[in-house]
């Protein structure tokens, strides 16, 4: 059983076709980063646009690479949600009538539950039950998985998202975008010592996450160094940010696994890719005897495979999406 899995839940655009037999056979994916750099954000109706002209080129790229044909699909998957609304009816509209046109089932896909999928791709994928971490541009959040479709949000952020704060720190050094990446390069560089940055809401029980005070003491650090805001002055800041950050995330971590009683931990979405967060959570699996799990980098950013993969699950569980396209730009994942 083949399926072919569309992404374009915001500015990147990701086809891929998964064999339930052989793994996944076809992966394509081009990224809008040049297209909104200019603007220092994703511009929505600019992002659609672009997911318009690149869908069917990669539908086309995904099929030669796997060396098959529309005859040979037996399900298309593509994201519903959540996302950006213009962006999410591209993949949407294409995906279903795609869907329509070879007379297969479609499946509506939930984009988050695609990242929590992910490490599934891998050679060594976890068992149920864990606990994972979602950590993105437009999410950070902590759930308890007992199995497909299983999940319960134990804890999320109440304002910025991780990668957000990352993203917005580092347009506030001067980086281009997206600085996320760029500000964990130029941490490297960093003086752990100089400054310290707060562990946002690790003082109190629970385990919600908030990221804008945290930003806002980058922001008021940076404005006071403004005289001397030299790269190595800019690598120390980083280098303090990065540390709070991960810090905040290590310590709700554990206080997960506590409440479970899990000893398995699966890291997913963009900010999985940081080196520091990986090294501190596999040194907090390692110290609890237990398990991390991620993705493979390129998997760690959106993409089409992680959207075929869990559309195979639900093809196979019968779940198919109706006639009627419909998009959700909100849709929490205890929903599913």
């Amino acid at each position: 059983m083949k399926i072919l899995g569309i992404e374009t839940s915001c500015d990147e655009t990701g086809v891929a076709i998964y064999d339930d037999k052989q793994g996944l056979i076809a992966n394509q994916l081009y990224s809008q980063i040049k297209l909104h750099a200019d603007y220092g954000g994703v511009v929505p109706e600019l992002a659609s646009r672009d997911h318009i002209r690149k869908t069917v080129p990669l539908i086309q790229a995904a099929l030669k690479q796997a060396n098959l044909t529309a005859s040979d699909i037996d399900g298309v998957a593509y994201t519903a949600g959540p996302g950006l609304i213009g962006a999410l009816m591209v993949g949407a509209s294409v995906g279903r009538s795609l869907a329509y046109a070879w007379g297969v089932p479609a499946v509506a896909v939930h984009h988050m539950e695609g990242h929590l999928l992910a490490p599934m791709l891998e050679d060594n994928p976890p068992a149920f039950p864990f606990v994972a971490l979602l950590v993105s541009g437009g999410h950070t959040q902590l759930i308890k998985v007992t199995g497909i479709g299983e999940y319960a949000l134990l804890g999320e952020s109440i304002d910025d998202a991780a990668g957000e704060a990352f993203d917005k720190t580092a347009k506030l050094l001067g980086l281009d975008y997206p600085g996320g990446a760029k500000l964990s390069k130029l941490a490297e560089q960093g003086n752990t010592s100089r400054f310290h940055f707060p562990r946002p809401m690790t003082d109190r029980p629970g385990l919600d996450f908030s990221f804008s005070g945290l930003k806002t003491a980058a922001a008021n650090t940076i404005n006071l160094q403004k005289q001397d805001l030299d790269e190595q002055t800019k690598a120390d800041i980083a280098r303090a940010f990065e540390d709070a950050l991960v810090d905040t995330l290590l310590i709700k971590s554990r206080r997960a696994l506590d409440q479970t009683g899990f000893n398995r931990l699966v890291i997913a979405g963009g900010v999985s890719a940081n080196k520091t967060l990986r090294s501190k959570l596999a040194q907090l699996m390692a110290e609890r005897k237990g398990q991390v799990y991620y993705p493979r980098l390129e998997f760690c950013t959106d993409n089409g495979a992680m959207i075929a993969y869990a559309g195979m699950i639900h093809l196979k569980a019968s779940q198919f999406a109706d006639l009627a396209i419909e998009v959700k730009p909100r849709w929490p994942l205890s929903e599913l």
